[in-house]
């Protein structure tokens, strides 16, 4: 005779479980009677070996638009590194919005990081009611992502759709920055109404066929990383 094995359920299982249990040679175990056996797992069990230990953080600047910081680290092995720098900024959101005709909805402005302009997606900072540029979509203060993407698509280009997928949601830059890019796709776009633009956005609207953005991104001329990988992410889908 099959010696029978003991188990531990994890869920609170019904009667069909104990059944099931029964018929395959296992013994039922209930849950709730054993939890108290189970002793929790400590935080620092849960740790990540590889993962750093912040020692000290200085805040270089911290006012209504950026909290840049100058840290140092205690590494894996014990020993100390300074100065990493890292900055907060706000949640965006990304959308790959096509219109009815299969044209895809791009954006030309100027970005003063590599001072060149841009084609990319429409896009823009998740709003907070604190008036703060930094801060996670997770903050109770952060306008929700799906709403935020509908309206930037609207104000950027006049468009509204009906169709919304969310693609992604991942850290904007994870070596020197903790906000994150929730990503869009917008199907069926269709136009109504104007611009409504913030005071230091100055931008054209311009449509694409999928085959021109191809070019862009091959020739380097689709100069934005995070709407790269919108786009690929949009043809999956």
């Amino acid at each position: 005779m099959t010696e029978k094995k003991n188990i531990t359920v994890s869920l609170k299982l019904t009667c069909d479980a104990k059944e099931w249990c029964e018929d395959h040679g296992f013994d039922y175990v209930d849950d709730e009677k054993t939890s108290s056996k189970t002793e929790p797992l400590q935080h620092s069990e849960l740790k990540d070996p590889l993962a750093w230990e912040e020692v000290h953080t200085e805040h270089i600047i911290r006012d209504e638009w950026i909290d840049f910081r100058r840290s140092s680290w205690r590494f894996p092995d014990g020993s100390v590194f300074e100065p990493f720098y890292s900055y907060s900024r706000r949640d965006y959101v990304v959308v790959v919005a096509s219109d009815t005709d299969g044209n895809y909805l791009c954006v030309r402005q100027f970005r003063q990081g590599i001072k060149q302009v841009t084609t990319e997606f429409p896009a823009g900072g998740i709003e907070r009611k604190d008036g703060k540029e930094y801060g996670n979509a997770k903050d109770v203060s952060a306008e929700d992502a799906l709403a935020a993407a509908k309206r930037e698509l609207l104000e950027e280009t006049g468009y509204t759709s009906d169709e919304w997928k969310h693609l992604l949601t991942v850290p904007s830059n994870a070596t020197i920055a903790d906000n994150y890019a929730h990503i869009f796709m917008a199907g069926n776009c269709r136009k109504v109404s104007g611009q409504t633009l913030d005071e230091t956005e100055f931008l054209n609207v311009i449509r694409l066929p999928a085959r021109k953005i191809e070019e862009l991104i091959t020739e380097g001329e689709f100069q934005q990383a995070i709407h790269i990988m919108a786009w690929l992410l949009s043809l999956r889908r």
